[in-house]
């Protein structure tokens, strides 16, 4: 997948987020984890914006795997709000915690990938190094 691809899916995502969270009642617990779900739900597009300017592979994998943590966080806390069953669109909900289910297994594989790479890239520098 492209960068602008799944760039624009978190900033979907996260608009996604904010339309939900803008919809929930306004009582203790609708507050509460409006507010959490706002927080977490937002920060994998901007934390994605700040893993692209990563001071080195290894930054880069530490902060989508702050993009994975913060969509993890996501689809419970939206598992917790359709079970109690706090909002006004159930269709939201499960759009929301669909994109968010293909998100958490893109980010995984990019983990994954990036991971890899990095073993293959220094693999690679050894057996240079061994050559000289």
């Amino acid at each position: 997948m492209k960068r602008f691809d799944i760039e624009e899916r978190l900033i979907n995502f996260s608009v996604l987020i904010v339309e939900i969270t803008d919809l929930m009642p306004k009582t203790r617990s609708g507050n509460h984890l409006a507010g959490q779900l706002l927080r977490c739900g937002t920060s994998p597009a901007l934390n994605y914006g700040e893993a692209q300017s990563g001071e080195s592979r290894k930054d880069f994998i530490h902060k989508i795997k702050i993009v994975l943590k913060e969509l993890r966080e996501s689809h419970v806390c939206l598992k917790i709000i359709h079970k109690t069953k706090l909002f006004k669109s159930e269709s939201m909900i499960k759009d929301a915690i669909k994109e968010n289910n293909e998100l958490i297994s893109i980010f995984v594989k990019s983990v994954e990938t990036a991971q890899k790479n990095i073993k293959t890239h220094t693999d690679s520098r050894k057996a240079q190094l061994h050559k000289s």
